[in-house]
């Protein structure tokens, strides 16, 4: 039987999808890869499959999630297999230096980055981007190792303090801090390589900017009460930027991705980061009628239809 195979890690992200397979009955089934064998001289099961895997899989204790998701998704495109954000997608969601290639390969602006591998370097590379400046880890998801410096003695004392992030891939990005007028960032929703909506973060209270609520109950300073205001879906976003991205997508056989940009005091808009395995805040959905869940279930539905043809 075809099906629409989920290949993930995070069942709480992934229910809302499969509740909007279910209400379409779309035939479906998961494939939790944490950790597993992989038997290469079988053929993979008919259908399609999409993969979701996340770069903050190690938060959850899923260390090897990726890698497990880049073997069975190689051996997938081996066999002809449909796969909906393959391997190429992977990549840019555990790199955001693969991330900034991509954008910048497309022209899109992205920050200013330096990427340090392990923590000899950090002092230097602060230096030579001047403050101030933001730090992140390469492979994040949830705003991992996101700080705010105003001076390098600052960084080195986070750097030799017990509190220093150590990024699971080794890599910290000492970036360009991107002052905007107003305390906010847009996420840009695209499925299928196709524009959904546009949403407004508040980044009033941090980094943690995952809309999937489940992300917001983990984040202590943002209460419930006030966590549905810090989404807003922006009615008829018409940007150029559109179509910048869509670009980009289909030119890194992307399907579905969330993608985050910030405007500058002086009007630039800087893209930097690429979602592929994206969330959606289903009360500022509710509030605007457009679902994204509901949109790659669709997609899913229509390819599957294809595929079994």
């Amino acid at each position: 039987m075809h099906k629409a195979h989920i290949i993930h890690e995070n069942r709480e992200w992934s229910a809302p999808l499969l509740e909007a397979l279910e209400t379409l009955g779309v035939p479906h089934e998961e494939w939790f890869l944490d950790e597993g064998s992989l038997d290469l001289s079988k053929a993979p099961p008919p259908g399609i499959f999409y993969n979701r895997m996340s770069a903050s899989s190690h938060t959850r204790d899923h260390r090897y999630a990726p890698e497990y998701a880049a073997a069975v998704i190689a051996w997938l495109e081996c066999h002809g297999r449909r796969v909906l954000n393959p391997g190429r997608a992977l990549q840019l969601e555990v790199s955001k230096v693969a991330q900034y290639a991509a954008l910048e390969a497309q022209g899109i602006l992205t920050p200013r980055t330096i990427a340090v591998v392990g923590k000899s370097g950090l002092s230097k590379a602060a230096a030579e981007m001047g403050a101030p400046f933001i730090t992140k880890h390469n492979r994040a998801g949830k705003g991992l190792g996101v700080r705010l410096f105003q001076s390098v003695d600052e960084l080195e004392q986070y750097v030799a303090s017990d509190s220093f992030e150590v990024p699971i891939d080794g890599i910290t990005l000492i970036q360009q801090y991107i002052a905007a007028p107003e305390p906010f960032i847009t996420r840009c929703e695209f499925v299928g390589q196709e524009f959904v909506y546009a949403v407004r973060v508040d980044t009033s209270d941090g980094f943690l900017l995952c809309p999937a609520d489940e992300c917001q109950d983990e984040d202590a300073t943002v209460c419930p009460a006030t966590s549905a205001a810090k989404f807003e879906i922006i009615e008829d976003f018409d940007d150029p930027i559109i179509e910048d991205y869509r670009r980009m997508l289909i030119a890194n056989d992307i399907h579905v991705a969330g993608i985050e940009n910030i405007i500058s005091a002086d009007g630039k808009r800087y893209t930097y980061d690429i979602n592929t395995n994206t969330n959606y805040n289903p009360r500022a959905e509710h509030r605007a009628g457009k679902f994204g869940m509901r949109a790659i279930a669709q997609l899913l539905q229509s390819d599957l239809a294809a595929t079994a043809k």
